[in-house]
């Protein structure tokens, strides 16, 4: 290392002691390229030592005394009062230490940048793998009774499911038209209509109660069918529970009261966003019900949900009715 330029000159008297049995003498010591020369008095270098291994014995104290690093048996004592030499040697050796490679403080840096990411992944990505994870093993048989479980949570705050031996199978047969695998009535508390994992649908009262069409229900039960398709409703338990309950799931089966709870709380309460007519449109297709009555209730655009018109002009054939009559009749009584 280049020394500094203000120093290169300078000069200073001191006592040097080439061994420890050696007696001290007089010498003069220079500051040169990255070295500290130390001359006899009739200027004829005696030793060079390096600027990087220059340590000093009595950091704080005057006068100064340096040794090379390793070697305390040669040492140099700057004569009193040459306190502008001792202040540029440790100004020296300071930027020489400033330039060191420090290695030890690489691989800090290094571990510190690594544990950074994998927390970094921690937090950010295994809660999602995690969960996608779940959303993909979880047999059918245990989403199933996690949705009987959430559903007895609702039934705490909404009352319990409607229904009598003839309705419930109406229902099933309702569920079937509709695709999904049951149905519930609940008396109150359900905006409309809510998906369960396990393929539970379960309706307001009110949809069958205040409606004169089946059609209405049906539709509810189609748009919820839908919804589960691109938003998993186990996906959605395990978003809201967090990293730890899915971890529970995964490892013992178990979803805890409290997460079915919370949960319970946030599907009666919480805005869910719109699904699109265009995803609606192929569920009535196929399950050939009419939409206009489910359209009229839910604001939507009849035309939009029934599909473009046959090829040729042919007109479409009138759907089959959603229930028979006496059947609805019955569920629209379901709750007394």
């Amino acid at each position: 290392m280049t020394a500094l330029k203000e120093y290169q000159r300078l000069e200073a008297s001191g006592l040097w002691r080439p061994t420890a049995e050696d007696q001290r003498r007089e010498v003069v010591v220079s500051v040169g390229e990255a070295t500290l020369t130390i001359s006899d008095l009739n200027d004829r270098p005696l030793t060079h030592w390096s600027l990087a291994a220059l340590e000093r014995i009595n950091p704080g104290q005057r006068p100064a005394i340096y040794c090379p690093d390793g070697d305390p048996g040669e040492t140099l004592e700057l004569a009193a009062g040459e306190d502008q030499m001792t202040d540029a040697i440790e100004r020296l050796r300071r930027a020489v230490e400033r330039a060191r490679p420090r290695p030890g403080r690489l691989r800090l840096v290094g571990v510190l940048a690594v544990s950074g990411a994998v927390l970094a992944l921690l937090v950010l990505w295994l809660p999602g793998a995690m969960t996608r994870h779940a959303v993909e093993v979880v047999p059918t048989v245990k989403r199933q009774e996690i949705g009987q479980a959430l559903l007895g949570r609702i039934e705490r705050v909404a009352g319990g499911a409607c229904g009598s031996p003839e309705t419930r199978r109406i229902l099933a047969r309702l569920a079937r038209r509709t695709g999904v695998r049951q149905i519930v009535v609940l008396p109150s508390g359900v905006p409309d209509a809510l998906g369960l994992p396990g393929s539970v649908v379960v309706l307001n009262k009110a949809l069958l109660a205040d409606q004169d069409d089946p059609g209405v229900a049906a539709g509810f039960v189609l748009r919820e069918q839908v919804r589960a398709a691109t938003e998993d409703p186990l996906a959605a338990l395990l978003a809201g529970a967090g990293p730890i309950a899915t971890f529970r799931l995964l490892t013992t089966g178990e979803v805890t009261q409290t997460t079915l709870d919370r949960h319970a709380e946030t599907l009666l309460i919480a805005p869910r966003a719109p699904v699109p007519d265009a995803a609606l449109q192929p569920a009535f297709a196929e399950s050939g019900i009419d939409p206009a009555a489910f359209a009229r209730v839910d604001g939507r655009d009849a035309a939009a949900l029934a599909g473009p018109a046959p090829a040729g002009g042919q007109a479409k054939g009138p759907p089959a009715p959603v229930l028979p009559d006496r059947d609805w009749l019955l569920l629209q009584g379901i709750c007394g």
